[in-house]
């Protein structure tokens, strides 16, 4: 059968390659079509349609900046999808774009998964509606989802298990392995580590970055500062720093830190995975206004990953005006050995370990996409 799967984001591009090789797996004769990155490349052996790297925009002014590769990039997507007409469009997040190519899907009787659902349960609710239309089935990645879309009337979403817990495990136990790392990389053997990982995209990295490692350069006398370059992301963005910047390590990093400062997304489950107290920081805008209007508009209690999972406050979220220097670096304290703030955080992620599960998600989703095409 042939597939065609939407990415447009770093995460995207590594859980939706994972994906292809179930898919592979169960399905010897699968032909894949995508937009994504190099991950979804190397494991479907042909290049993306469009990478991810000129689709990643944030907020509606990067969007609005760049609205005529947005749209070039649609109308590249909708071609694809109507030349090939394949036996399934599988959607992996990103719900501006992908929701539109469902549509599209949907009108002309191509079977639409979403793998990796929309943040709806967050904000936007209104999109429930469109997935439950456009699509046959939504494969959840965290426990809670399904409730929420039962909730609404729409009983096809399964929970196929949290593909970042075998990704990371896997990850982890090859970053254990290896004794070399800091010589590998040219860092101090007798400085304990605190991990900058400002973001995937450009937006997020050019707000967060500064303000980290602002709050980090406090204790530098006792930890030497390593930053997480992003995939996809060019060098030459971290040229303002000169830490350490680790490109394609950034399990490894976590591994190996002692507490890492860390940009709201997939990257907190990472850490949080990973066993590293983490503080959760998310500049954007930085406006008291903004953040007025998200807390009315957001339909959780909190926003990052691991606190959604544990049901609780694990890890501290400095969002917008409250992601100063100041408040970072007064986090960051509380979370270093011997502090109160570590252990607790520790405890809490064994909370988070217990409510995602073992199951793995890419096989059981692809297990479940062809049951259904079948």
């Amino acid at each position: 059968m042939t597939y065609m799967i939407c990415a447009g984001e770093a995460s995207g591009d590594l859980h939706a390659s994972e994906l292809i090789s179930a898919l592979r797996k169960q399905d010897p004769s699968a032909d894949f079509l995508f937009l994504g990155g190099d991950m979804m490349a190397e494991a479907s052996g042909k290049q993306p349609a469009v990478h991810y790297r000129d689709m990643a925009f944030m907020g509606v002014f990067d969007v609005v900046r760049n609205l005529s590769k947005v749209r070039k990039n649609l109308a590249t997507a909708e071609k694809l999808l109507l030349d090939a007409r394949p036996d399934a469009l599988i959607l992996v997040d990103y719900p501006s774009f992908n929701l539109r190519l469902a549509k599209l899907a949907y009108r002309h009787s191509i079977p639409t998964y979403y793998y990796i659902s929309p943040k709806v349960w967050a904000w936007k609710e209104y999109r429930t509606a469109k997935i439950a239309k456009y699509c046959r089935r939504v494969l959840a990645i965290f426990p809670f989802e399904p409730d929420f879309y039962a909730k609404h009337g729409y009983d096809s979403c399964t929970y196929v298990g949290n593909p970042s817990v075998e990704e990371i495990d896997r990850k982890l136990a090859v970053a254990a392995a290896s004794s070399h790392f800091r010589r590998n990389h040219n860092l101090h053997n007798d400085k304990p580590i605190i991990a900058i990982v400002p973001g995937s995209r450009l937006g997020e990295i050019k707000r967060n970055m500064p303000i980290m490692l602002e709050a980090a350069e406090s204790f530098e006398s006792d930890y030497q500062i390593v930053i997480a370059g992003a995939p996809g992301v060019e060098p030459q963005i971290y040229s303002a720093t000169t830490k350490p910047v680790l490109f394609n390590s950034t399990m490894e990093l976590m591994h190996h830190a002692t507490a890492a400062l860390v940009t709201s997304g997939t990257a907190s489950l990472e850490a949080a995975l990973a066993g590293v107290p983490q503080v959760v920081c998310y500049r954007h805008s930085g406006s008291r206004l903004t953040y007025a209007v998200m807390s009315r508009l957001l339909k959780i209690p909190y926003v990052t990953l691991p606190n959604l999972i544990a049901g609780r406050q694990i890890v501290p979220e400095l969002l917008l005006h409250k992601c100063t220097a100041d408040s970072v670096k007064n986090h960051l304290e509380t979370i270093l050995p011997n502090q109160p703030g570590r252990d607790e955080q520790l405890r809490g992620y064994e909370a988070i370990r217990r409510n995602l599960g073992i199951t793995k998600a890419a096989s059981t989703a692809a297990e479940l996409i062809l049951k259904d095409l079948q």
